[in-house]
């Protein structure tokens, strides 16, 4: 049996997002990605994690926040890649959607959330009560209050050389009360292009939703 790839298009409340789903051979869960700050279902660093995580079992889903329109508004102004707001309703439409879905319906969940995709990763899973959360050098503190209200195990990883992340992932991880940890990649700055670190990242990931999925 091989990984099994589907073009998907997925209807929140509000929008309709594509989206691609790839599935290893008896998978028993999914991690959906949420990706950050004026990037896409597209990002290369989202996509070699997905990678990773697929060759450690588990299924991934990733998606597009934003429609096409609402992409090209926020390339103009920024307006919305920190509505948090927003992308956590997308996030939240888009597990909703999963569960709807029948080759879903076994699959235990986790999210992935990259930057601002983070902070929605962490309040949508307050209200959706997935398994598992990692952060990739994520805005986290951006959750605001919704951090008081997670309840999935959660993983934050940062880079040595992104100081002022480091501090804001740190307050982030004293107002969780789950189970949590911060993992500080050595030599890595915020979009973790030095050699070798993103693929620590890609490995923390996957041993840790292999762990809670």
């Amino acid at each position: 049996m091989t990984t099994t790839r589907r073009d998907v298009s997925i209807s929140t409340a509000d929008a309709t997002l594509s989206g691609e789903v790839w599935l290893p051979p008896s998978a028993r869960g999914i991690v959906l990605f949420a990706h950050g700050s004026g990037s896409s279902r597209l990002s290369p660093r989202n996509r070699f994690v997905a990678d990773e995580i697929v060759r450690g079992g588990i299924g991934t889903l990733l998606f597009d926040l934003l429609t096409p329109a609402e992409e090209r508004r926020d390339r103009r102004d920024a307006s919305l890649r920190f509505d948090i707001g927003l992308l956590t309703e997308r996030l939240a439409g888009a597990t909703r959607w999963l569960e709807r879905e029948d080759w879903a319906r076994s699959l235990t969940r986790g999210y992935f959330g990259a930057s601002t995709g983070a902070a929605a990763a962490l309040a949508a899973s307050a209200e959706c009560g997935v398994n598992a959360v990692v952060s990739r050098g994520g805005r986290p503190d951006l959750a605001g209050a919704a951090l008081r209200r997670v309840t999935a195990p959660t993983l934050l990883i940062v880079g040595s050389h992104d100081p002022v992340v480091i501090e804001l992932n740190e307050r982030a991880l004293a107002e969780l009360t789950c189970e949590a940890r911060l993992e500080i990649v050595p030599g890595a700055t915020h979009l973790f292009e030095e050699p070798g670190t993103l693929q620590q990242v890609a490995a923390l990931a996957t041993e840790w939703f292999q762990r809670w999925l």
